[in-house]
């Protein structure tokens, strides 16, 4: 007797393991298939609750992970690209898409499921192919079929009168207190972090008659409380506005689901009969109760949003550390697993750097001009801004290489490729700088002429920071043909003044102490629009603009 339980324990245990496998491994096939189709909702979230939860739902259905919704969502909000509404939106209408799973166990009631088991043989066979899209669908159909072998390995555990289930069926018939279930659900979920795996052994449990039905009710919503865990997780560390969207999806899951429990304790011998019946059998039926639950939840807690969202800004106050200057504003650890959002994350990221390099280009051509020394702890703070940017991204996409398609490769090399140049950009504003103090420490001025000349190269050096740090922005590179034209009329400008410069040297008008300082900032400036124009060309080419005229 003991040897069949520890026996069952054991098919449980390895069942229960497999199912996990199978849903990271369909995750993942998930995730690299329809990556960009989740990068396109995410990108029409909007101030609109229901157009939030939708896109919550899908995003969740498509990747079959709540987790992954919550975690990119926490990413947005950490960035400052979605509102703590927008996140709370989303997040809540996650919880409703991962019901999907919950369906897809009940399957294994059916006839079907056995010959579903053979979609792992038919993934196996695809992963082997070259072509990208087809090995990703074969790790789809892999998991799929991975997840089954697993719910019938947990089916096994779970004999008719066998030991395990009678010890089980006693056990719960010991537990009965409906909150006591919650409890446990939402414990076992917190501990697995994945209210999928609860569901769906809760499903399976029910379904073999381990477990009732009404037990069933309970211990599934808890397991809607217990996978905001994976949320709190992704949020440590996060910013005021994160730590909002976690205890505002916290505090509706938990009062809804104690709501919930209420609801069916009162209810309960009618919710019985009706799921069993109404839906053909247990399974079926407890997976349609968390759907219709979800369903309910999401409409009543609608209305309240903006409202909540109100009451958890007064009681979370913001704190004067996030204004720290060298916060990055865009990339974040927890897109990692996400490559196209993560990538789209570091391109916003470098533009962020740009102008920071650019504010440092004007503030210390400022001083080489006028002598104003008032910015220069500015500067030097902020190069080490431009450093830190630069280095926490080289990390971030070295991080990133080893997950992104070949597809995205071409990206990562590009973007080495631009922080490279926006990091020398840098380094010539601090040479303005000490050429500044230099000039300074030996009282020398440029001219008015030598000022006016000066200025007609960075007249056009702005444009081009202008037309870079918009196409870096938008992802567009309309202006690229004018970009190559600016830095060409640079070309032509540096060969200008210094020929002009000369002239003065040879007429005596020019003092021949500045003229080292003079060619060192025309060459200077000429290099900053070089730089300028190998950021914009590697938005669509690594190798930059003289590989692109060839």
């Amino acid at each position: 007797m003991v040897s069949e339980i520890i026996e069952s324990i054991i098919t449980l245990l390895v069942g229960a393991a497999t199912f996990l496998v199978g849903m990271n491994l369909m995750s993942g096939g998930l995730k690299k298939s329809t990556g960009k189709s989740v990068k396109r909702l995410f990108k029409k979230t909007e101030n609109n609750r229901f157009i939030g939860m939708g896109i919550g739902a899908a995003a969740t259905a498509l990747v079959q992970s709540s987790a992954a919704t919550s975690v990119m969502t926490i990413g947005f909000i950490s960035a400052g690209i979605m509102s703590v509404f927008q996140g709370v939106s989303v997040i809540l209408g996650a919880y409703l898409g991962t019901t999907a799973t919950g369906l897809l166990v009940s399957l294994s009631s059916l006839n079907i499921s056995t010959y579903l088991l053979l979609v792992t043989v038919v993934g196996v066979v695809l992963m082997f192919f070259k072509k990208e899209s087809l090995r990703n669908f074969g790790e789809i159909l892999a998991g799929l079929g991975v997840l089954f072998v697993g719910l019938e390995s947990m089916k096994g555990a779970f004999p008719a009168g066998g030991e395990l289930t009678q010890g089980v069926q006693k056990l719960f018939e010991t537990v009965k207190n409906p909150f006591l279930l919650l409890i446990i659900g939402m414990l076992f979920t917190a501990l697995v972090q994945s209210s999928s795996a609860t569901s769906g052994i809760v499903i399976v449990m029910v379904g073999q008659k381990a477990i009732g039905l009404d037990s069933g009710f309970y211990l599934v919503l808890g397991a809607t409380v217990g996978t905001i865990i994976t949320t709190v997780l992704a949020g440590i560390g996060g910013n005021t506005n994160v730590k909002r969207t976690i205890l505002i999806a916290f505090a509706d899951r938990a009062v809804c689901a104690l709501i919930g429990t209420i609801i069916t304790l009162i209810f309960q011998d009618q919710f019985v009969t009706f799921f069993s019946t109404a839906f053909g059998n247990y399974q079926f039926g407890l997976a349609m109760f968390l759907v219709i639950y979800n369903v309910i939840f999401l409409l009543i807690i609608s209305p309240f949003l903006k409202p909540i969202v109100k009451l958890f800004e007064r009681i979370v106050k913001d704190k004067e550390a996030e204004g720290k200057k060298n916060a990055l504003h865009f990339i974040d650890d927890r897109l990692i697993n996400t490559p196209t959002i993560a990538l789209e994350m570091v391109r916003k990221e470098i533009a962020n750097m740009l102008k920071e390099a650019f504010v440092n280009y004007k503030l210390a051509y400022k001083q080489v001009i006028e002598q104003d020394f008032e910015t220069s702890e500015e500067i030097e703070e902020r190069e080490d801004t431009i450093d830190y940017i630069n280095n926490k991204v080289t990390e971030y996409l070295i991080n990133l290489s080893n997950k992104v398609s070949l597809q995205d490769e071409s990206s990562i090399g590009s973007y080495f490729h631009m922080i490279n140049d926006i990091e020398r950009i840098g380094d010539h504003a601090i040479n303005f700088h000490e050429k500044a103090e230099k000039m300074s420490a030996d009282d020398l001025k440029f001219s008015e002429i030598a000022v006016s000349e000066f200025n007609q190269m960075t007249t056009v050096i702005e444009q081009m920071f202008e037309i870079v740090i918009n196409d870096l922005e938008t992802n567009k590179t309309l202006d690229l043909p004018h970009l190559h034209d600016l830095e060409e009329e640079t070309d032509k400008l540096k060969l200008k003044l210094s020929n002009q410069h000369y002239d003065r040297l040879s007429s005596q008008t020019c003092t021949i102490e500045l003229s080292p300082f003079y060619s060192t900032l025309v060459s200077e400036l000429e290099r900053v629009a070089d730089h300028l124009v190998n950021v914009g060309y590697a938005l669509v080419n690594p190798t930059g603009d003289d590989e692109l005229e060839k």
